[in-house]
């Protein structure tokens, strides 16, 4: 990023502008020193509503025009999983910085070339994986680091909604990357990766839809220190969606949607306190201020969300994956 555009507004660009990209145009309309400068996507007409919706100045019937408007600073990629490192690679080819869409690819060699592409090009490249920017999990993170209630001993998370079947729909579509780990499983994986760390073993099972991809997958980590994390994602269950951090003095509950903006229960001594986080906005907010900060300070990688912890989370879903035979 030049200096003279250190005190411009951030210019960003959203490609693939389905529900996910609505919420981040919503966030992002709540930033003062950023603005959503150009949309993408297949169809002209979507792409016109997008815009006038979320008053966007241009609006692109192709993902490769919108990376090459020279006055686009960072483009969120919101395509389909399968599309996530080819529209990020087009992206930072251009020197435009990435926001790339959780999961960051379909695999641990596709991250690894997006994050060679970054290092290659200079340019800032980060996974959106909100969660992480969340005030109430970086609550969570600080008393569990801080040991505030002991070690943890086990975790339990839970991801599950139902949809109805439909393989033309992005969930479900096998071509795409659908099925329930890599959309959904990979907030109860995050949850155990970033407070217990990589775990020495992983047990899974899963069960399959009919084109094969997952409708449930059932993990089971286990650590080196004994601690264990019990995981679960679901297309054909509405779970609670909780992370519970069981530790050697008492409870941490991340209650209802954890990976969303959401309430934190501590528990001890056989009494609860809530704690709210008085949450105004949907929460993608976090992860773009957290962004343009990078920008700001012409930084090429996050120091939260870091080159090594999306590889590892990769590799973790791609375990899993070799465990449960899901092949794409």
């Amino acid at each position: 990023m030049t200096p003279d555009k250190t005190y411009k507004k951030i210019k960003w660009g959203i490609i693939g502008l389905g529900k996910i990209a609505d919420k981040f145009a919503t966030d992002l309309a709540t930033i003062s020193d950023a603005e959503l400068y150009a949309v993408a996507s297949r169809s002209q007409a979507k792409a016109d509503e997008f815009a006038k919706k979320h008053h966007a100045t241009k609006a692109y019937n192709s993902y490769e025009a919108l990376a090459k408007d020279p006055d686009i600073d960072a483009v969120y990629v919101a395509t389909p999983h399968s599309l996530h490192k080819d529209n990020a690679i087009m992206c930072l080819e251009n020197g435009i910085a990435v926001l790339g869409e959780k999961p960051f690819a379909m695999d641990a060699s596709e991250v690894d070339d997006m994050i060679s592409k970054a290092k290659e090009k200079n340019v800032l490249l980060m996974e959106a994986l909100w969660t992480y920017f969340l005030p109430h999990y970086q609550y969570v993170l600080k008393e569990l680091k801080n040991k505030t209630f002991g070690n943890i001993v086990k975790l339990e998370a839970d991801f599950g909604f139902t949809r109805p079947y439909d393989t033309n729909t992005r969930l479900f579509a096998k071509n795409l990357g659908g099925g329930s780990l890599l959309d959904i499983g990979i907030y109860p994986i995050f949850a155990a990766l970033s407070t217990l760390g990589m775990p020495k073993n992983i047990e899974a099972e899963a069960t399959f839809f009919e084109n094969g991809t997952d409708s449930t997958c059932h993990m089971l980590f286990d650590y080196d220190n004994g601690a264990k994390a019990e995981l679960k994602s679901s297309l054909i269950e509405e779970t609670p969606t909780q992370a519970i951090f069981h530790c050697e003095k008492g409870i941490l509950k991340i209650n209802t949607q954890f990976h969303a903006p959401s309430t934190v229960s501590i528990i001890k001594n056989g009494k609860e306190e809530v704690k709210d986080f008085n949450y105004t906005t949907i929460g993608y907010n976090y992860e773009a201020i957290h962004f343009n900060k990078l920008l700001r300070k012409e930084k090429t990688e996050s120091d939260i969300m870091t080159f090594d912890f999306s590889k590892k989370l990769i590799k973790t879903l791609d375990e899993v994956r070799k465990i449960i035979g899901l092949d794409y």
